[in-house]
């Protein structure tokens, strides 16, 4: 076939473009190539970008929900006093409120006396009891009618008020010791004296007794009693600050065969308290311990708070099975070298109870058992008032279901709980309540043991106000003596004896004797 010229040329020209079109279709499908692998790069890299911010979201979050729990755990720790811990009231920081545990029941009511309930005064003294009689009388010759002006006479009659007052009456006595002499041989004989008159002029025993009872009692540091003394005095007693710093070995001198006649008593008592406190002696961490009960109160010292110690003291092996033990938790009590039976202080547990639930608010358990331990020892108090011995068998058993049943719910709660901060306390609280049960609601069972070790803390709260103003013991021994002093003091305190008539006995060298007191 043969084309025209211009056909020719067109043909060619058509040709030439569809090259053209050919290499821009494949140009086209080149870029589109490369755009493909630039997207499936940019997916990739996307993706890889996500995975690394959700990495850094989770390891945010992860960060975020840690210093949470340690904000919240540190909110607890700030929050930790009397109520929640077993810590003493007595660190208590200074910006906050101190709170003193207590278990009586509250009312409504407002303080000081109530609407209807009768006033109550001194009665007026008999005129046979009147020491002193001050008259209150007008110069008539100054004074005139407040009416007319008119002269004023004494009607003879009058209008009593009685007062009733102390006063310090300084005693300068001479005591006089007669020398005789035999009529037969010339012989002179000689009247004995008192070792505490050993000096041509001392301190009698009654201001002994005061300055032992302001140290003792008051806790008054030795320079203020010193400052006390001598103003009751109106300055004419200045005892030194050595004489009174030897009270204290003098009065525990007098008081060995005491000390262990009263040993020899505790020892045989059915139920017995006992705890002990941090006190410093030379800047060092040492002991005090409270042994007793309802009427003795027996304390001894130590430089370390330790097992060695409780053995020194020869108290608490010398139990018997027969005898019970109120303490908080401590497990040396159960150390094979005792024989007796422990109960522990339900008060400690609640403390606990309630830390518990204030460090994992989650956690129910806790607040629970503390309702149902508070709630059982109030309907015991409402049961002995009305002279009932024990709880229905039923509500025994009710008691212990739910105290099982609150230890599995706590068991579950422990486990499943992030919060690493608590969970090792809530932990070692739920073995030791599961290893200790009965020792620690022995009460349910027998109303005539004790709930609470609080007569131990409240025989150990007075030292460690001693402690806040002293600071520290300057030995053993003078730790020791202050022991001493403080269980004859507490101990006849117990018992109805007046603290200034005891310690004047004992000042004296004659205190009173364990036969005494409890005849």
């Amino acid at each position: 076939m043969i084309y025209s010229n211009s056909k020719r040329v067109s043909l060619e020209r058509m040709s030439a473009e569809i090259i053209n079109l050919k290499d821009r279709i494949q140009d086209y499908q080149e870029r589109c190539h490369s755009l493909t692998n630039a997207l499936a790069r940019c997916e990739k890299s996307k993706e890889k970008m996500k995975a690394a911010y959700e990495e850094m979201l989770s390891e945010r979050d992860a960060l975020i929900k840690e210093l949470t729990n340690k904000v919240l755990h540190l909110e607890a720790v700030a929050a930790h006093d009397g109520t929640n811990t077993g810590m003493s009231t007595a660190t208590t920081p200074i910006n906050k409120k101190k709170v003193i545990p207590n278990s009586r029941r509250g009312s409504s009511l407002k303080k000081g006396g109530q609407p209807g309930h009768e006033k109550h005064g001194m009665e007026k003294f008999e005129d046979s009891d009147i020491t002193e009689t001050i008259s209150h009388e007008l110069d008539l010759s100054a004074e005139t009618c407040d009416f007319c002006g008119g002269k004023l006479i004494d009607t003879g009659e009058s209008i009593s008020k009685d007062e009733f007052d102390v006063e310090i009456k300084v005693v300068k006595r001479r005591h006089e010791y007669h020398i005789y002499s035999c009529v037969d041989c010339g012989a002179t004989v000689r009247l004995p004296i008192e070792k505490r008159l050993k000096e041509q002029n001392q301190y009698g025993s009654r201001v002994q007794a005061l300055a032992l009872s302001m140290m003792a009692t008051g806790n008054v540091a030795v320079n203020k009693a010193r400052m006390l003394v001598s103003g009751m005095t109106d300055g004419l007693m200045c005892p030194s600050e050595g004489f009174i710093c030897k009270l204290y070995k003098r009065a525990s001198g007098n008081l060995q065969a005491f000390m262990s006649d009263l040993k020899r008593v505790l020892i045989t008592r059915a139920l017995l308290y006992w705890d002990d406190t941090v006190v410093m002696i030379q800047t060092k961490r040492a002991c005090m311990r409270f042994y007793g009960d309802e009427t003795i109160s027996y304390y001894t010292a130590h430089e370390h708070k330790d097992l060695e110690g409780m053995l020194d003291d020869q108290i608490l092996t010398a139990l018997t099975p027969e005898t019970t033990v109120m303490h908080d938790h401590n497990r040396v009590n159960y150390n094979e070298l005792f024989c007796f039976q422990n109960i522990e202080c339900n008060q400690h547990l609640e403390r606990d109870l309630q830390k518990i639930a204030d460090d994992n608010p989650t956690h129910k358990w806790a607040i629970g058992m503390k309702g149902l331990i508070s709630s059982t020892i109030k309907k015991r108090k409402d049961l002995i008032l009305k002279g009932i011995e024990s709880f229905p068998d039923q509500e025994i058993k009710s008691f212990k279901t739910k105290v099982e049943r609150f230890l599995k719910k706590g068991d579950k709660e422990n486990k499943k709980s992030k919060n690493k901060y608590a969970v090792s306390f809530e932990r070692t609280v739920l073995d030791r309540i599961e290893k200790y049960q009965e020792n620690y609601f022995r009460w349910v069972e027998d109303f005539r043991l004790p709930t609470t070790d609080n007569l131990s803390e409240r025989g150990l709260r007075g030292i460690k106000s001693h402690m806040k103003i002293s600071g520290q013991f300057d030995s053993e021994k003078t730790a020791k003596y202050y022991a001493t002093v403080k269980t004859y003091v507490e101990t006849c305190r117990k018992n109805h004896i007046n603290e200034m008539e005891a310690l004047s006995r004992l000042c004296a060298g004659a205190p009173y004797t364990v036969e005494e007191i409890f005849a």
